[in-house]
């Protein structure tokens, strides 16, 4: 199976982002968090994961599959204010001290992920935040019925 059914890649990216994606998103669902991939905010960008858990607690996570992707790329700053905690998914061979110390760090291949480095918690606004669980169950669940029903 080639890498990049393991973990779909929306956006193309390489196969190394969407191991790392994967990775992430196991971590994160062992913690208790529900993922979706390529999540749009309503500041229009595109977060590449997103975690919520019981505690309606939204994690972000932008992976960074080398570093030219990391150095080329600075709209995850405009994440912050739509996550509680914010991180970014690399590999192990990634330079992490290249990243912000301010955020926290998942280093994740295929298989899963570990934290190296956590991030500090930041509380999303609320009015923000309850929006934002309405808009998360939305794709999810539209995301599901696509899946069950393509034709919808």
């Amino acid at each position: 199976m080639p890498d990049t059914a393991i973990a779909p890649n929306v956006r193309g990216g390489d196969a190394e982002e969407a191991r790392i994606r994967r990775g992430v998103a196991r971590l994160l669902t062992d913690l208790g968090y529900a993922v979706l991939y390529e999540f749009r905010l309503t500041n229009g960008r595109r977060v590449d994961v997103i975690g919520l858990n019981d505690e309606a607690e939204f994690v972000v996570v932008e992976v960074k599959s080398s570093v030219a992707d990391f150095r080329g790329d600075r709209k995850w700053r405009e994440y912050l204010p739509f996550c509680d905690r914010f991180y970014f998914g690399v590999s192990e061979r990634f330079p992490d001290r290249l990243l912000p110390g301010d955020c926290g760090v998942i280093v994740a291949d295929a298989y899963g992920g570990a934290i190296r480095r956590e991030a500090a918690p930041v509380p999303v606004n609320g009015t923000r935040k309850r929006h934002q669980i309405v808009r998360f169950a939305l794709a999810a669940a539209g995301r599901l019925q696509r899946r069950i029903d393509p034709g919808v």
